[in-house]
This record gives structure tokens, C-alpha cells and sequence, in this order.
């Protein structure tokens, strides 16, 4: 009697988390954007070089700059009904700083980290 394979379920690790943010940081900007990952497409950002953005701001490149970015693309995100991300942050980036005052701010815009 032949015992077959177990049937294991299809691979959806890839799915549990298709929101990722994704931060950027030059000595000028900061811009964040939320990027769905299984299709690649940006699913929504925000930029201190939006002409609009830029006469509320005093600077376009400290922390108060890169938490005003967080608060708006929380905003912009749960105007699109995307309650969680999952953040990506590059080899150098660290929880300080500009990257700390971006997620901190989503985060009190009311949307989930994961």
C-alpha cells in the first residue's frame, strides 16, 4: 500500500502582506510611497515636491517634513480603503529619525503596521 504526499496548501506568504511602504530620503525631498506588491503598481504616495504641499511646509527635508508626508499618505490611504502595510526599509535605514517620524505618523493617521 502506497501512503500518497501530504497535499500542502498553495504558497500565499506573498499575499499576507501586499501593501509595502517604502521610504525616500534625498537632502532636499521626502517622499514615502505604498507600492502593491503583487502587481507592482504604486498604490499611493506623497512627496515634499508636491507644489501643493510645499507653501504649508517650512522646510521640505527635516522631521517635521517627513511627519507631515506620513500623515498625508495615511490620509490618501484610507481614502483608498488600505487599513495595513508592511514597511521595507533599505540596509542603511534605521527606526530613527525621518524614517521613525514617517511611520509614526501613519500610524496615528489610523493605519496598521504590519
Amino acid at each position: 500500500m502506497v501512503i500518497p504526499p501530504p497535499v500542502r496548501p498553495p504558497r500565499i506568504l506573498k499575499f499576507l502582506k501586499p501593501y509595502v511602504l517604502k521610504m525616500h530620503f534625498t537632502n532636499k525631498y521626502v517622499s514615502a510611497q505604498v507600492i502593491h506588491a503583487p502587481t507592482a503598481t504604486v498604490a499611493s504616495a506623497a512627496s515634499s515636491q508636491e507644489k501643493a504641499l510645499r507653501p504649508s511646509m517650512g522646510s521640505t527635508r527635516d522631521v517635521a517634513a517627513a511627519a507631515k508626508i506620513g500623515k498625508i499618505l495615511g490620509e490618501r490611504l484610507l481614502l483608498k480603503e488600505i487599513p495595513a502595510v508592511s514597511v521595507s526599509l533599505k540596509q542603511e535605514q534605521k527606526y530613527h529619525g525621518k524614517v521613525k517620524a514617517v511611520i509614526d505618523s501613519l500610524r496615528e493617521a489610523g493605519v496598521k503596521l504590519l
